[in-house]
């Protein structure tokens, strides 16, 4: 699955299309290293986001294509906010 659809998917990020300019801007990493929006997250990942004034840094659990509000917080393992 597709990085910004993944953010939006899991909540992390409301709109695909917020997520694809924070990929595009240099914002969001995997691994260490930048992301484009087009990088395919697999398990394990550990994505780290800088939007605002916390970085936000979660470990990918599960990827789902679709997931209902109550679910998505289980597709990923906050390790900082």
């Amino acid at each position: 699955m597709r990085l910004d659809k993944y953010l939006k998917i899991s909540r992390i990020i409301k709109r695909r299309t917020v997520a694809n300019e924070a990929c595009d801007a240099g914002r969001v990493t995997v691994n260490g290293k930048t992301a484009r929006a087009s990088y395919d997250v697999k398990i394990g990942d550990i994505v780290e986001i800088a939007l605002g004034t916390h970085p936000i840094k979660f470990e990918i659990i599960s990827i789902n294509e679709y997931a209902k509000k109550e679910e998505a917080g289980l597709m990923y393992k906050m390790l900082q906010e």
